[in-house]
């Protein structure tokens, strides 16, 4: 499971509303030719960033390589089923990262490129958000 090593603080505060804006930062290729591209804003577990990694690795094999270029670092808290407000606050039950409009998600690098975008596409199946693939000329 994917998750920090050390953290400052082991119970975080939930933070502002989700911004909306278009992200400057990782929107560009850096590692791959190919890459998923997140089209919303949303909170991405790292369940579904493992169920994703194992699906781009199911396909690709020893074929291609893959980046991941996100990692779940905020610390998501929840009390158990049936307990009344108050008490403090609840244990830590998951791992998540903030995407935004046009971060960069995966990278893959194939030989195959065919072979490569069926990768990227099961993968963006197992997401909740929109993505799309991009190029290294186009991204």
């Amino acid at each position: 499971m994917l998750q920090p090593k050390k953290l400052k603080h082991r119970k975080w505060r939930k933070g502002k509303s989700l911004n909306r804006e278009i992200t400057t930062k990782g929107v560009d290729l850096a590692f791959g030719e190919l890459g998923l591209k997140s089209l919303e804003t949303c909170y991405i577990k790292d369940k579904q960033i493992e169920a994703c990694i194992k699906e781009i690795k199911r396909i690709l094999g020893k074929k291609g390589r893959m980046w991941l270029r996100i990692f779940p670092h905020i610390t998501r808290t929840k009390k158990p089923e049936g307990v009344r407000m108050g008490g403090g606050k609840g244990d830590v039950d998951h791992y998540a990262t903030l995407v935004k409009p046009g971060t960069i998600l995966f990278e893959v690098e194939s030989k195959d490129k065919e072979l490569a975008i069926s990768a990227l596409k099961a993968a963006s199946y197992k997401l909740p958000i929109k993505t799309k693939i991009v190029s290294k000329n186009e991204s």
